[in-house]
C-alpha cells in the first residue's frame, strides 16, 4: 500500500535532520523514548542518528493540533 506523499514540514524535518538528527526527532515525537534513542546514535556516529532521524520522520504523521489533550482514552477516562 503507497503511503502519501511527505508534507512541507516533513521536508524541512528530513533536511535538520543532516545536521542535528535529535532536534529533527524532538520536533517530531517530543520527549520520547525516541529522542533519547536518537541521542545515543548519534553520539555513536553522524550516520546511526541521521538514518534513524529519518526513520522516525517517515514512519510517525504529525499528530492533529491539540490531539490528546482532553480526549477520552481507551478505558474511557479523560486523559489531561
Amino acid at each position: 500500500m503507497a503511503q502519501p506523499a511527505s508534507s512541507t514540514s516533513d521536508v524541512l524535518l528530513y533536511f535538520i535532520a543532516i545536521f542535528v538528527p535529535p532536534a529533527a526527532v524532538f520536533f517530531k515525537r517530543g520527549i520520547a523514548a525516541d529522542f533519547w534513542i536518537n541521542i545515543l546514535l548519534w553520539i555513536l556516529g553522524w550516520i546511526p542518528g541521521v538514518l534513524h532521524a529519518w526513520w522516525i520522520i517517515s514512519k510517525y504523521e504529525r499528530p492533529a493540533a491539540g490531539a490528546g489533550y482532553g480526549t477520552y482514552g481507551a478505558t474511557g477516562t479523560t486523559t489531561i
